[in-house]
Parts: C-alpha cells; sequence; structure tokens
C-alpha cells in the first residue's frame, strides 16, 4: 500500500496542520498502546473493530509502536488498512535497543539506545506491519537533553527520508521532561513531538509549546486521560490486572492523591461537557499548539466518546481559566515521577 489517503465521509470536528510536515490530521487521534500489551487482556477481533469504527468516524491520526505487543498493534493497524483498502496518517516510535526507557542525562549515551543502523533497520519492520511504503512520523520512544548536540541519529532519520521510507522525524519525549528536546527543536531537527499534556500535566504548555510554536514544530499530545484516571471511573477499590502497567503503580497515596485531584474536576462533567472523560480530550485540544491529542480506545463505546468530545472541539474560556487554576495552586505540585513511571 502507498499510503493512498481514506476519506472520511463521517468526519466532523477540526483538522489540523502537523507541524510543517504537510500532513493534515484530526485533532484527536487514536492512541493504540493498550490494543498490543501492558492494559489488561484484549481481543484482537475488539481491536479491530474499533479502529474500523474510528476511521469510520473520521480519525485521521494513528500513534503506534513497535513495542506494543511486540508489533502487535503497528500489525493490527495494517490489517484494517488493508481490509479498506487505504490508510490515514499514522505515527509509529523505535523503541531503544536495550529496552529500557530510562535515561540519564550526561550518562546516557544515544548510540547506546538508538545507533544509527538500527534506527533504519527497525524501521523497514514498521512499514511491513503497517503495510504502507511511507511512515508519515518515525519517532525515538525515549529521549535525554544530552543528546540535543548528537547528529547521527539525525542522519539516519535523513537518510530515511530521502529513501521515501519516512516523511516526518520525531521525538517522543520522557514522561517527566517534556523540554527535554527543545535543543533538537531548535536545531530544525525535529518534524514532530510528542508528549504528556493533560489536566493534570500542563507542564508542556510553557515548558514545550513556545519552541515548538516558534519553530512550526507538530505536537502529539499523549495521555489526555491520565492513564485512564481522568475517565472519571476509579475508586479507592480500583485494580488492574496484574499484566496492566498500572496495576502496580496507582496503588496507596498515589491512588489516593490520584482521585483528590479528580474529584475537584468533577464540575466539568455538568458544565459543556457530558462526562469528565469528554472534558479531559477536550482540554488537551483546546490548546491550538496540539496538532493531534491520542486518547486510547479498546471499544467502539470509547471511539464515541473521544470522537465526540472532537465534535464539540475546545472547552470554554471560563472552564479553561478554572482548570488553569486549579494547576497553578495544586496540580502543578503533583510528583510526576510517580505518577508516570518510565513506561514505553
Amino acid at each position: 500500500m502507498s499510503g493512498t489517503a481514506m476519506q472520511a465521509p463521517g468526519a466532523v470536528g477540526q483538522m489540523r496542520p502537523l507541524g510543517s510536515t504537510g500532513i493534515q490530521v484530526s485533532a484527536v487521534g487514536l492512541g493504540t498502546w493498550a490494543m498490543g500489551a501492558q492494559w489488561g487482556p484484549q481481543e484482537d477481533q475488539e481491536s479491530l473493530r474499533t479502529l474500523h469504527h474510528a476511521l469510520d468516524l473520521g480519525c485521521q491520526f494513528l500513534d503506534t509502536a513497535q513495542e506494543y505487543g511486540n508489533g502487535r498493534s503497528e500489525q493490527l493497524i495494517g490489517r484494517v488498512f488493508q481490509e479498506r483498502g487505504a490508510s490515514v496518517p499514522v505515527g509509529t516510535k523505535v523503541p531503544p535497543i536495550d529496552m529500557n526507557w530510562e535515561t540519564i542525562p550526561g550518562v546516557t549515551k544515544i548510540q547506546d539506545k538508538f545507533p544509527a543502523q538500527y534506527i533504519i533497520d527497525r524501521c523497514e519492520g514498521s512499514l511491513r506491519n503497517l503495510h504502507v511504503d511511507c511512515l508519515d512520523v518515525y519517532f525515538l520512544h525515549t529521549w535525554c537533553p544530552s543528546w540535543n548536540e548528537e547528529t547521527e541519529w539525525y542522519e539516519a532519520m535523513l537518510k530515511l527520508r530521502e529513501q521515501g521510507k519516512i516523511k516526518g522525524i520525531g521525538i517522543s519525549v520522557s514522561d517527566a521532561r517534556p523540554a527535554e528536546a527543545n535543543g533538537s527543536i531548535q536545531a530544525g531537527q525535529v518534524d514532530v513531538v510528542q508528549v504528556i499534556y493533560n489536566i493534570l500535566d500542563q507542564c508542556a504548555a510553557t515548558e514545550l509549546f513556545p519552541v515548538a510554536r516558534q519553530h512550526h514544530t507538530g505536537v502529539v499530545a499523549r495521555v489526555p486521560l491520565a492513564s485512564g484516571a481522568l475517565a472519571g471511573q476509579w475508586t479507592p477499590q480500583t485494580t488492574f490486572p496484574p499484566d496492566d502497567w498500572r496495576h502496580d503503580v496507582f496503588v496507596g497515596e498515589t491512588l489516593e492523591r490520584t482521585l483528590h485531584y479528580v474529584n475537584q474536576l468533577r464540575f466539568l462533567a455538568q458544565g459543556s461537557s457530558s462526562s469528565l472523560a469528554e472534558a479531559a480530550v477536550r482540554f488537551s485540544l483546546s490548546n491550538l499548539t496540539v496538532s493531534s491529542v491520542i486518547p486510547g480506545a479498546r471499544s467502539q463505546e470509547d471511539v464515541d466518546g473521544n470522537m465526540q468530545a472532537w465534535r464539540l472541539g475546545p472547552l470554554p474560556e471560563d472552564e479553561l481559566q478554572q482548570i488553569r487554576e486549579l494547576w497553578q495552586r495544586e496540580f502543578q505540585h503533583f510528583i510526576r515521577t510517580s505518577f508516570y513511571p518510565v513506561t514505553p
């Protein structure tokens, strides 16, 4: 498949430029980590139905990664593209070669995580899995601020672009360091950056977004629902399956503090949104620096909620102001290193 654009007769909501790549994406896309692994049981047939439903409703950006089920989510997307005979913009990520996402500034060497030939070789696997000839965005799946002076990784990306195998060069920054790739953005090496941006973690708005705007870099906002917390369904008794990465994270004090913050946001479900989850997705797309928000979905019902948020668009200014005030007063003091452990 040559990456033929898919028509979206059911499309509603705003399309946005993906930085200066020339690619237009839906302001709400779809994240597929849960379809691959580490979020509890998920049947492939349900994932396929979910993907088809999202595309039927006009979703025009899919986010995946080689590490999501060792290629499983990529392969599911590729199967859907084959079944439909067309594709939509898709971004995937190459994992560090040692499969360790943690990096230490000044200590971790990029050659030990992303050797140039490794970046090139792994791209071929993604192209096969997705059944496309060209990746719209190819991300490094972690970063380190001390790598901003390195060039070998970038030369490998340029080679792939010259060969027509990728369009956009991307970096997925670490959970707790939204500004860590700013140096590479300023050097003109990054077309798209992926970063956590949600109601509970708004750091990217001040630490990254101004630089991205200045250099016309696309922004993909991940974790808009704060790993499920902002869906508003958790209780003090909430537990997760053993094969769900949240099983050992959202327990004890971390779960308690998360619920404390989420409870202060429940007013949003009585405002311009019908649910807290809907309001959370709308918050992330309210900042126009964001090219696409990528909430995960495991069912058609999840997709319906995400697409409704896209249909409604940005939150009204009075609600945004209340959210900003809560952030400044309380949320920004949240210990993000415990809320967002190092994960793919």
